[in-house]
């Protein structure tokens, strides 16, 4: 691999669920092989401890985290930005890639609660091994057929 870290910025309004659930669940897929953050482009006061129950259900903590703004320099200094939802959006700096994921929302079913952010949750996972994966090879560079 090279001396250089792949980085990847997630991104939501709040910074209390979507994305906070992104950089945890990349954190334990890619270990310290890829540098991972989160912000909201509105931070809320505090996680979501629905998001935080869901996580620690399939070994992910990310109780000690905080919805935090998104830091001008880190969006200028990041590989990629995900944008998690259809509400968050984020103008990025030439050089860096901006994707959004528009993940399920289950509260438009009529699923509230504890469900609802297991499927939110397993809807990001499904993502975040292949764009580790991605990530990982861009930065080895492997050729990769995406």
């Amino acid at each position: 691999m090279t001396e250089q870290k792949p980085s990847v910025l997630f991104v939501c309004v709040r910074n209390g669920g979507k994305s906070q659930m992104a950089a945890g669940l990349m954190r334990h897929a890619a270990g310290d092989d890829v540098e991972v953050h989160s912000a909201g482009t509105d931070p809320g006061p505090r996680l979501n401890m629905e998001s935080v129950t869901s996580l620690r259900e399939v070994g992910v903590d990310i109780g000690e985290e905080h919805p935090k703004p998104i830091d001008p320099d880190l969006l200028r200094s990041v590989d990629l930005v995900v944008t998690l939802g259809r509400e968050a959006t984020v103008v990025v700096p030439d050089g860096v890639e901006l994707r959004n994921w528009d993940t399920d929302e289950p509260s438009e079913r009529g699923i509230d609660g504890a469900e609802r952010m297991r499927l939110i949750r397993d809807d990001i996972h499904r993502r975040v091994d292949p764009l580790r994966d991605e990530l990982l090879a861009k930065a080895i560079g492997t050729p990769q057929n995406f």
